[in-house]
């Protein structure tokens, strides 16, 4: 079998002499250019599995290589070598179809490890499914450009920023494009930016060195570290306070990160997608969001379409959720009456995928013979007017919903102290099934 075979072009002979030292002790083969001629000439005569290319270049810039590799030999994986500072270059190029960067002076642990990444999407996996279409459902047309999308998108190592509302299955599409790129046999580290306490999210970040703060007992990894090969996930990213941004610009452009109490820079490799339910070029223009790290982190930007704009996924979703929930609580498959059916169809779903879930985790729960109805949905239905005697506060709308959950609380308790918290008795005051109470219960946190 023959070895690999790497394309190197720079107009410094020191360079490509380092690149092709490393290269070869990887064995792997090289063909070296100095300049953008000599390396066009040398794409028609061979067939390579990677390209390395200076951006700065006699005759022209790598961006003219990147372009010309893209549209002539989409398969090629072509990777940068920026100058120190010259981020904006190598974000262009990510753009433009380059698989990932490599910052200068050039970290040959970064290299290999790109290297690795790179053949890896050469010479596939045998075996490796490149589809998710049963996975990411839907044969919407806004749902077979995403899975398309994820197919291309996953070849690169540019950052990723997945834009779309709460519920929508942003960390699923984040999931799918780890899995689908060369990373997927190294951590998908997933971590909420809105959940860390603001005086841990350094050191969690980052790491930190023994006896660096207070309470700073061992060493500590940070999840750059935790990700390293593979992909850390950045939700709620519109979450992070104005240092961290800083500290996380730098980690993105330089690769490397410094554990709080640390010495020295560790190099790390790790790709970065993000995601918030937020409006970032808002929060941009209203200062609680750095431009320069919206830049990085939005080198491409992957919509995932809310639910109402994806109606005729919407039996196929139903029937794939109910089908896993019946099989989790060992009940059979339920059926949807017609006022059912019309209230699912006709309803908004403000919370998108997560809130039909719920919808139907609860109406599952709810349904008796077996069919859904309309209330079982807790959609669509006329609420109960309650006795204003000894009531709650009336809502204003945006209360509504806690408004109702208050009233319904309170009429159970007063069953259940009635009843002395006899359940079956307090079930039948209250004119449901005792599953129904049992779920209610449950919902409302009513020991």
């Amino acid at each position: 079998m023959n070895n690999p075979l790497a394309l190197i072009v720079d107009d410094e002979p020191d360079i490509l002499e380092l690149l092709e030292i490393t290269l070869s002790r990887m064995e792997i083969d090289c063909q070296k250019a100095a300049d953008l001629k000599e390396a066009k000439n040398l794409l028609t005569q061979h067939h390579f599995d990677l390209c390395l290319t200076d951006m700065r270049l006699p005759d022209g810039d790598g961006l003219e290589l990147v372009e010309q590799i893209q549209k002539n030999y989409p398969k090629l994986p072509v990777a940068v070598i920026t100058a120190h500072g010259n981020m904006e270059t190598a974000v262009e190029a990510l753009k433009k179809g380059a698989f990932d960067f490599v910052p200068k002076p050039v970290d040959l642990k970064l290299l290999r490890n790109l290297v690795d990444s790179a053949l890896k999407l050469s010479t596939p996996l045998p075996g490796k499914e490149r589809r998710s279409r049963d996975q990411l459902l839907g044969e919407s047309a806004p749902m077979r450009e995403i899975r398309s999308k994820i197919v291309k998108l996953a070849r690169s190592q540019a950052p990723i920023y997945i834009s779309g509302e709460s519920g929508t299955g942003k960390e699923l599409v984040a999931r799918l494009l780890h899995q689908k790129g060369p990373r997927s046999d190294n951590p998908f580290i997933a971590v909420n930016c809105g959940a860390i306490p603001s005086e841990l999210m350094e050191s969690e970040f980052f790491g930190h060195k023994k006896g660096s703060f207070s309470g700073a007992v061992t060493d500590k990894s940070g999840f750059f570290q935790a990700a390293e090969g593979g992909t850390l996930f950045l939700d709620e990213i519109g979450e992070l306070p104005l240092p961290l941004q800083v500290k996380l610009l730098r980690a993105i452009q330089e690769k490397t990160v410094r554990p709080i109490g640390g010495q020295h820079e560790l190099p790390i490799d790790t790709r970065i997608l993000s995601a918030t339910h937020k409006d970032l070029a808002k929060m941009v223009k209203a200062g609680t969001f750095r431009q320069d790290l919206y830049y990085r982190i939005n080198v491409i930007e992957l919509k995932v379409p809310p639910l109402r704009e994806r109606r005729d996924d919407l039996p196929q979703l139903t029937k794939h959720i109910l089908g896993k929930l019946a099989r989790e609580m060992q009940l059979p498959l339920p059926e949807f009456s017609k006022p059912a059916l019309q209230a699912l169809n006709i309803h908004h779903f403000p919370g998108n995928i997560r809130e039909l879930e719920n919808m139907l985790e609860r109406a599952i729960t709810l349904c008796e013979d077996n069919l859904i109805e309309p209330e079982d949905l807790n959609i669509d239905i006329e609420p109960i007017q309650p006795n204003p005697i000894n009531q709650p506060n009336q809502p204003n709308a945006a209360g509504f919903e806690d408004y109702m959950e208050e009233v319904e609380k309170k009429a159970i308790i007063e069953a259940l102290e009635k009843t002395r918290w006899n359940k079956t008795a307090a079930a039948k005051q209250l004119g449901i099934t005792f599953r129904a109470l049992r779920y209610r219960l449950k919902k409302l946190g009513i020991d």
